[in-house]
This record gives C-alpha cells, sequence and structure tokens, in this order.
C-alpha cells in the first residue's frame, strides 16, 4: 500500500485492537432459505433451505489477512455501520477510491470512506455531523485495510 499524505486529526471511531480471525475457524453452517424477504409487502414464504451459509466463509476472504474491530460512535451510519457493530476487515487487498477503510490517523484507528480524486486525498465519513479528514503533503496516511463486511447483533428482547 502507499502511504498518502495528511494534515488533520480527528477522534477515531474504532474501539478495540484489531481481533485476528482463527485460521481453521470453526464452521458453523446456518440454513439459507431460497425465498426473499419482502422489505415492502409480505409474501409467503418458502418452506426449505437453498444451501448452507458459513458465515466464516461468506465474510473472511483472506484469512490470514482478515480481522475485526468493534465500531465507537456514529460516523459511519449513513453507510449502515453503526456503534458496536464488527467490521471485518481484510489487509491484504488495495484500498480504492470510495471504498470503507480502517485506517491509523495520528497514531489512532478511524474507520471512513477513502477518497481519492485529481491528487485530492480524503477520509469521508458517512454522517454530515462529521468533517471529512483531508490530507496534505508532508504527513503519512496509513490505511490499515479494506471493510469487507459489517456484523451486526440485536439486543436481545425476551
Amino acid at each position: 500500500m502507499q502511504p498518502v499524505l495528511f494534515r488533520r486529526r480527528q477522534t477515531p471511531t474504532l474501539s478495540q485492537i484489531p481481533l485476528d480471525v482463527p485460521q481453521e475457524p470453526v464452521a458453523f453452517e446456518i440454513r439459507l432459505l431460497l425465498h426473499r424477504i419482502s422489505a415492502g409487502f409480505p409474501s409467503p414464504a418458502a418452506d426449505y433451505a437453498e444451501e448452507g451459509l458459513d458465515l466464516n466463509d461468506y465474510l473472511v476472504r483472506n484469512k490470514p489477512a482478515t480481522f475485526m474491530f468493534t465500531v465507537k460512535g456514529d460516523s459511519m451510519i449513513g453507510a449502515s455501520i453503526e456503534e458496536g457493530d464488527k467490521v471485518v476487515v481484510d489487509r491484504a487487498m488495495t484500498p480504492k477510491h470510495d471504498d470503507i477503510v480502517v485506517a491509523v490517523v495520528d497514531g489512532e484507528y478511524t474507520i471512513k470512506r477513502l477518497y481519492r480524486h485529481q491528487g485530492r486525498v480524503e477520509l469521508r465519513p458517512e454522517n454530515p455531523a462529521y468533517s471529512p479528514i483531508v490530507f496534505t503533503e508532508g504527513i503519512e496516511l496509513m490505511v490499515w485495510g479494506v471493510v469487507v463486511g459489517v456484523v451486526r447483533r440485536y439486543p436481545f428482547r425476551g
């Protein structure tokens, strides 16, 4: 990865050091139903499974280079990444314009959308309440990895 330059500091939105995804994670297969769920009007449900879905296979493309972070803050809510979510990050991917990335800014982890256009580089939040981090010559930006998935658990209301 090529370092990019920056000047401004923003509060990080990741709350912990990345956790390794085990090389040989225990597979737990969830049944994936053939019938798609309507988010509008309800429709009759199919009563059979299409195939099994292993979440490790679905979310992890490169096991040795994949890590998870727990998100803290609301700067990425426009990208459906909320406080408490786990983001799956692949360090082997080359970050491209418009990717959601984990970067290190002034020694702190942050999660933002990478913007690169005509020599301009920014880390942009997905919440209008926050300003982008604009990079200029002279200081290095380290993109730690590219976000490839999000895991969210809803609270139990029993």
